[in-house]
């Protein structure tokens, strides 16, 4: 972090010493040199309003940059379709279902209520006019925009706090207020504008902790601190890569942690303790409390049936008002009963049509009867269900958990069976037809199959029991899969017997129990909503969550690699008016993007090269340079390398806009290398002096007119670019196709109505 500590002299950044004249460390941290000035501030009141002033007028252009016709476009637009939907489930308090924390989307719906949104809308598809539906999302879009645009002064005063002049906070505070690809993502009903605001209140909040680290466990200290745990408990509440944050400034704990442990510093195991628990106090107990209070809210706002229940367990379903789980009746031996495959849902179907003698691969089938997946209500759907012992059906006994079955097929008359045959399009699974009950009773064993029931308790339900029917001859499950049959099987899905019996796709549900009178169901049906653990819900939910976010490994047009991102080799289209030919096209800044780029490869090389010359014994830096630049921007590039380089171990699917975060780290970074060129010497001391820390004399960096200069070249780059690409950011006006084409300065880049 921040340099607070050591000898300092007035030397310029480029003081180079021999190897014999290396400075020398004190024997106790506490201590300092002989003291001629007394400072109680590193920054004159000049300097500090200035800075007020350069901060206000950057925080004034990142409001316009974000709010600018923020009603255009009147339309949905990209991921709007989910978020702003997740919304309208918040107000309704209708369940869903989403691979992110709530957070975010509980803010989109509070900010929905206040403005006095009922949720109607339902944001199904992009385009979707958002005036003739009457949704107030001028004030939806408010929200993100808002916290996108304050992104930017935090950023500018976490530079500050870290001991950076004006030049560098100001640049890397321009240089996020004109990014494209910020102002897109940050102006729309979209999650990324809370992700990154409260990733960058993480940082600044460690870096005032950080300063204030001579006076520990003071009232300053402790409510750093807190802010800290408090902010990334936020950021992981958004999105679980909030994760990388925490790992951020895990990172920082760590090695503050490693000073500590150090004897010079004198602390007795005991209280090294003290600080280790209330880092773990502040930093891991608090963020946990956090992170469960949204969900709790979370539960306790989605009390109706919604879309969700399908993802979730019959034992949370049933939690539901309104959910069919809860009106699930028991199956018993004798009952007629209709069956539905969970993923597909098609209906376990047979029909008095044969499957064909030979295969158009020359392949010979049983001849048997169709059993098929169908995917409309038919009476060839009924299956009457007995024992596996024809001397005792046990009829009007209840069906259980791991109960050996037979499956009649009422209407032809014929045992559901499965046998040591090819299925009709996979030669690796069997093939499942029926036996009609007119032959003799050799094939039994084939027909039985045992019921093994994934959820719902251990009484067989309808709606509420997710099951498996798994062979007893063969060791088979029965399964379909969305491939359909030939014309001979008019088209309907096939159904085999699965050797993999573990593969979640074989699961089947009962929707409905045939021919039982009224009276009987409405009694059976009567049952109260149930209760379940917050804790159970958590669990089963966080599952749900992380594997279905693993599960997101199909390919989309607009998909790209993290190799890819630093560079800007491909943006996202999120949204077209063919009548307008307007678009928006979600890119980053491209010419401040690479020149972010650059800036990383240039604190790479002034780390390889300070590295390789303190080898050979020469010290380029001196001592409050090196440490300023190895702690605040060694800081900032662990936050950008820890919030894009996991992304490279991600099998899930990948956008550009996951560099977002990454991308605001690298912005600072370019900042303060910019800094590290052109500014000699750091302002010094900045931390809070504690009672056993000397006060130090005072350092003054030098920014020569070349830093102004540089920084102003630097600046109106990147303004130029922001609005050359602004027309796609905003989609706010049409491009022609020249202009298109002159934008173009990819090839990957695949604008709309290029042509």
């Amino acid at each position: 972090m921040t340099d607070m500590a050591g000898p300092s002299e007035n030397t310029t950044l480029r003081q180079r010493t021999t190897a014999s004249s290396k400075p020398e460390y004190p024997t106790k941290l506490t201590e300092d040199v002989e003291v001629k000035e007394v400072v109680t501030s590193v920054f004159t009141p000049a300097e500090q309003k200035q800075s007020l002033t350069v901060l206000a007028g950057l925080t004034v252009l990142a409001l316009i940059s974000r709010f600018y016709k923020i009603n255009e476009p009147d339309e949905v637009v990209f991921d709007e379709v989910h978020f702003g939907k997740f919304a309208s489930y918040y107000i309704q308090g209708t369940y869903f279902f989403d691979v992110h924390p709530p957070l975010a989307k509980m803010m989109l719906a509070a900010m929905g209520y206040f403005i006095g949104y009922d949720g109607h809308f339902l944001f199904d598809n992009i385009g979707d006019s958002y005036v003739t539906n009457n949704v107030p999302y001028i004030g939806l879009r408010a929200l993100p925009a808002f916290l996108g645009a304050m992104t930017v002064p935090i950023v500018y005063m976490t530079l500050r706090e870290a001991g950076y002049p004006i030049v560098t906070c100001a640049l890397a505070a321009f240089f996020i207020t004109f990014d494209n690809m910020l102002v897109t993502q940050t102006r729309l009903i979209l999650l990324d504008s809370m992700l990154v605001f409260f990733i960058v209140c993480s940082i600044y909040s460690y870096v005032r902790f950080h300063k204030t680290r001579n006076n520990p466990f003071s009232v300053q200290w402790w409510t750093w601190l807190l802010a800290t745990g408090v902010s990334i408990a936020l950021t992981t509440s958004v999105k679980m890569v909030g994760l990388l944050t925490v790992a951020t400034i895990g990172v920082a704990v760590l090695c503050d942690l490693w000073v500590l442990l150090d004897i010079r510093r004198r602390l007795t195991m005991q209280e090294f303790m003290r600080h280790f628990w209330a880092r773990a106090f502040a930093l891991i107990f608090v963020p946990m409390v956090i992170y469960l209070f949204w969900f709790y809210v979370h539960f306790a706002v989605l009390t109706h049936s919604g879309p969700g229940d399908d993802f979730m367990s019959s034992e949370f379903q049933e939690t539901l008002h309104g959910n069919t789980m809860a009106d699930g009746l028991y199956i018993k031996y004798g009952d007629n009963i209709t069956i539905r495959h969970k993923d597909t849902s098609v209906y376990l179907h047979s029909h008095p049509h044969n499957y064909p003698r030979r295969y158009e691969d020359a392949r010979i089938s049983s001849a048997g009867q169709q059993v098929t997946g169908y995917a409309h209500a038919d009476p060839n759907n009924i299956w009457h269900i007995t024992s596996d012992d024809p001397s005792n059906p046990k009829t009007g006994e209840q069906v259980m958990n791991k109960d050996v079955i037979r499956l009649l097929h009422v209407s032809t008359s014929s045992w559901l069976l499965a046998h040591d045959v090819a299925s009709p399009t996979m030669s690796t699974n069997e093939e499942i037809t029926t036996y009609s009950t007119e032959e003799d009773g050799s094939r039994l064993n084939e027909t039985t199959f045992q019921i093994m029931l994934d959820s719902g308790g251990d009484k067989f339900r309808t709606m509420a029991s997710a099951f498996k029917l798994i062979h007893v001859d063969t060791k088979v499950a029965v399964w379909t899969h969305p491939q359909k049959l030939p014309e001979w099987g008019f088209e309907q899905q096939e159904v085999n017997g699965n050797k993999n019996i573990l593969q979640k796709t074989t699961l089947w549900w009962s929707d409905s129990v045939e021919g039982k009178d009224a009276e009987e169901i409405e009694q059976e049906a009567a049952k109260p909503v149930k209760k379940r653990s917050f804790f159970l819900k958590y669990v089963e939910l966080q599952g749900k969550m992380f594997s279905h976010n693993a599960g997101l490994t199909g390919k989309h047009p607009y998909q790209s690699q993290p190799i890819e991102w630093p560079f800007l080799t491909k943006g996202i289209s999120f949204w077209t008016q063919n009548d307008t030919r307007k678009q928006i096209y979600l890119l980053g800044n491209p010419l401040g993007m690479w020149i972010a780029a650059g800036g990383l490869a240039v604190i790479v090389g002034i780390v390889g090269a300070d590295v390789l010359s303190r080898r050979r014994g020469y010290y380029p830096l001196n001592q409050d340079v090196q440490r300023r630049f190895y702690s605040a921007t060694g800081f900032f590039f662990v936050g950008w390398a820890l919030h894009y380089l996991p992304f490279f171990l991600m099998g899930r699917a990948l956008f550009l806009h996951h560099y977002m975060p990454a991308q605001v780290f690298s912005y600072m970074i370019l900042a303060t290398a910019h800094g590290f060129i052109f500014v000699e010497g750091v302002d010094a001391p900045i931390s809070e002096p504690g009672p056993e820390v000397r006060p130090r004399r005072l350092q003054r960096a030098v920014v020569p007119t070349l830093a102004y200069i540089s920084a102003a070249i630097l600046a109106a780059i990147h303004l130029a670019s922001f609005l050359y690409f602004a027309p796609l950011a905003y989609g706010t006006s049409a491009i022609d196709v020249p202009g298109l084409a002159r934008r173009r300065l990819l090839s990957q880049w695949e604008f709309h109505f290029a042509k």
